[in-house]
């Protein structure tokens, strides 16, 4: 719907800007073919927006009004797509999408960004059947604006990795069950504690339903994440002095499913745990990033550098301009 708006508003505009004009020049000056041309034409005529006569067609004063409403809608459109289309060729990531606003902002919330996740989710997941997601109040905004999509029921919901913090509704096991609820689907669990030793973190591996976690990652279809800032996912962690001492040292900005990435994409530090590990992330068909906020552009840009490329970005327009000048 969208595309087919712009597609009109560019050849109103034009009209405007060129008029009167005949199809074919019109067509060349659009980048559309003159089929298509002729078909945005004849629509723009059947709501009297334009008038076609034999020296070509002009706006009409009903035209000149909707072009003068619909431009700061379209024209904030095209800056996302521009946006966009420069974050997707700088990192080599599969796409990216832009929604309004700052959720770095005073009052702000991650609504927008959980919708366009959601819908983003549900055009691309087609036979995907194992679904990892990880925790976070970005992730948690997801589940509530999910439609059921053809097949939704046959899906398992799992989470990404162990969990993070105190806030229970945040934790990546119950935004997993939140997703399965909606969907009418199934879930399972995944309960280690960070703090784990090595030793512990050896026995735990043994265990049977460790096995069959992990089997489920190196099946998994789909992996929903979010991306946080280093220095406050440690906190968040209630890491020791001496683990933020050496992410501070070692230039750590930004942080995905126990990973943490400096500014060059490259790890610097990752926590034991069981759950997505990146070896994973070239073999998983879709991968949906999902963070906003001018405030986390850092960290975002820690982590698209080393982005697997079937990566699809979803974030906001301050995250995205903030981006683009560290770039």
């Amino acid at each position: 719907m969208m595309a087919a708006l712009q597609q009109r508003y560019l050849v109103l505009k034009l009209i405007k800007t060129s008029g009167p004009i005949g199809r074919r020049p019109l067509a060349e000056t659009a980048g559309l073919s003159e089929r298509e041309t002729r078909s945005v034409m004849e629509a723009l005529r059947d709501q009297h927006l334009i008038q076609v006569a034999k020296e070509g067609a002009r706006i009409t004063a009903e035209g000149e009004s909707v072009l003068y409403d619909l431009e700061p809608l379209i024209e904030l459109q095209y800056e996302r797509n521009i946006l966009g289309k420069r974050i997707k060729q700088t990192f080599g990531i599969k796409d990216v999408h832009i929604v309004k606003g700052d959720s770095s902002e005073i009052g702000a919330s991650n609504e927008l960004l959980g919708a366009e996740a959601a819908s983003v989710f549900s055009s691309r997941i087609g036979k995907g059947r194992v679904v990892a997601v990880t925790g976070g109040s970005t992730l948690a905004s997801i589940p509530k604006h999910l439609s059921c999509y053809p097949g939704a029921e046959d899906t398992l919901f799992i989470p990404a990795r162990g969990g993070v913090g105190d806030d229970i509704g945040l934790q990546a096991n119950v935004i997993a069950a939140t997703f399965a609820q909606t969907c009418n689907a199934s879930y399972k669990s995944l309960y280690y504690p960070e703090s784990l030793s090595e030793e512990a973190h050896a026995i735990f591996l043994k265990e049977p339903g460790a096995q069959r976690m992990m089997d489920l990652y190196s099946s998994a279809d789909c992996l929903l994440h979010g991306i946080g800032d280093a220095q406050k996912m440690a906190v968040m962690r209630e890491s020791g002095e001496d683990e933020r001492r050496l992410l501070a040292a070692r230039g750590a900005k930004g942080e995905a499913f126990g990973y943490y990435f400096n500014r060059e994409g490259e790890i610097v530090h990752h926590l034991r745990t069981v759950g997505i590990q990146t070896d994973d992330l070239k073999r998983i068909p879709l991968i949906l990033a999902v963070a906003g906020g001018s405030e986390k552009a850092e960290a975002i840009l820690s982590y698209l550098h080393a982005a697997a490329k079937q990566t699809v970005l979803i974030t906001d327009e301050g995250a995205a301009r903030e981006l683009m000048n560290f770039i």
